[in-house]
């Protein structure tokens, strides 16, 4: 199955990327997305991601993106989960993972990863789309404030957590 976000914009192809569910047939081309080297502290990889994945298959919403059938990220989204705060807790939504391929990067494909899972989360009825990330001048705390995202002040672990309003 393959979506298309909305509001996505036209890839450098000229194609629109497309997220598409991770199938026997392109698990591979999955597993084969790479970030660069000096990021690689601040993502988890591919295959840990789907192993997650296969263990919370309630909440996680893995997907491959693709330009013109061509593979340039991966991301996972989750929905709903029940996340713990100062003893109690509330349901959020949001971006779990994002690895965007080395050499793709810079050109538009995390945005439209973010406005993909942004209009999954609306579609479900959620207003709020939740990410976290570690600090670091390689680190993506620059590209998700960009886009609108907020600080919450919150820890989850070592990472920031970010928010932005889907309203």
């Amino acid at each position: 199955m393959t979506n298309s976000a909305p509001s996505a914009a036209p890839s450098p192809s000229g194609a629109s990327p497309a997220l598409e569910e991770i199938t026997p047939s392109n698990v591979e081309a999955a597993l084969a997305i790479q970030v660069r080297p000096e990021q690689e502290f601040a993502v988890t990889s591919v295959a840990k991601s789907l192993a997650e994945a296969y263990v919370h298959p309630e909440t996680a919403w893995p997907r491959l993106i693709v330009d013109a059938g061509r593979p340039v990220g991966f991301l996972m989204a989750f929905f709903d989960i029940d996340w713990k705060q100062d003893g109690g807790s509330v349901i959020r939504s949001g971006l779990w993972r994002l690895n965007i391929a080395a050499a793709e990067q810079g050109r538009g494909y995390g945005r439209f990863a973010v406005e993909s899972v942004a209009a999954e989360i609306r579609r479900r009825g959620g207003r709020r789309l939740y990410v976290t990330w570690h600090p670091g001048p390689h680190g993506p705390e620059r590209f998700y404030l960009n886009l609108g995202f907020k600080d919450t002040g919150e820890k989850s672990e070592e990472e920031t957590v970010g928010v932005l309003e889907l309203d």
